[in-house]
């Protein structure tokens, strides 16, 4: 993987997070690539609960200042940085304080979903896109873990398609069993298509809960992994069948082989 640019898309990583399937598989992979000489980058949003002193978060000015327009209103977007120490990675935050400066990530005291749930998701997937474009970082991959990262294959696919900076980049999507219980916002769909996406495209997102939210996911990626070896059936049989390079899932000790020889012999 020497020199390959590999950007790594997360809603959740270690150490910034407590440590979960996707958190740590959203280290453990780029530190794996990073030790093999590839270049890589990651991505995740600046949840309230990430200790911006302890974690030493600063904020890029020269990348930050734009607005992205979410549902047909402007928000501003603001980038952070830092570095895991001893390691070597760059990790950039996607900011804004109207979805992120809560002091959680996905729930609230009750443990009920933010009803915004669904704009954080677009918000994060656009914010990630034009920090790139500023960055004028070219990625070989962008590797997608974790549902609130869902909607970027779909923006790259679609409103981002004319972009000749990812011309030749590939999309992998880690699938992973830890979801959500019910839906997101019922009006997703409409505010995915707010930005020109077209329905046939998005069809599964009537009903945003979690399947539907990865099957969307998947079908805008060009490989996919199974991340978790207890996937339900139903979306494992849908990565199966869905014509896409797909990886069976591969136990910690054995991931890093069977990664990149996908990233190598599928992806790539």
């Amino acid at each position: 993987m020497e020199d390959k640019r590999i950007l790594y898309v997360s809603s959740e990583v270690v150490p910034y997070l407590a440590e979960n399937e996707v958190s740590s598989m959203s280290y453990e992979v780029p530190k794996m690539i990073n030790n093999q000489g590839g270049q890589i980058r990651i991505f995740m949003p600046r949840y309230g609960n990430i200790n911006e002193r302890r974690h030493q978060l600063h904020e890029v000015i020269r990348l930050s200042g734009m607005n992205l327009v979410v549902n047909d209103l402007d928000m501003p977007l603001i980038i952070k940085v830092a570095s895991i120490p001893k390691e070597r990675i760059q990790v950039y935050f996607i900011d804004n304080d109207e979805y992120f400066k809560r002091k959680a990530t996905f729930t609230d005291e009750e443990g009920l979903m933010f009803p915004d749930n669904d704009e954080r998701a677009i918000f994060f997937a656009k914010g990630v896109v034009e920090t790139v474009k500023k960055l004028n970082w070219v990625p070989d991959i962008i590797h997608v873990h974790g549902w609130m990262a869902g909607m970027l294959p779909i923006y790259m696919k679609h409103f981002y398609k004319n972009e000749a900076l990812f011309s030749e980049t590939k999309i992998v999507t880690s699938v992973y069993s830890q979801s959500f219980e019910g839906t997101l916002d019922i009006e997703m769909i409409n505010k995915i298509k707010f930005d020109g996406v077209p329905n046939e495209s998005i069809s599964d997102l009537e009903s945003p809960d979690y399947e539907n939210i990865m099957k969307a996911t998947i079908n805008h990626s060009d490989a996919v992994i199974i991340a978790s070896d207890n996937l339900s059936s139903s979306l494992t049989k849908f990565i199966e069948s869905s014509g896409k390079p797909f990886l069976p899932f591969a136990s910690k000790d054995k991931f890093a082989e069977t990664y990149c020889n996908f990233y190598k012999n599928f992806v790539l």
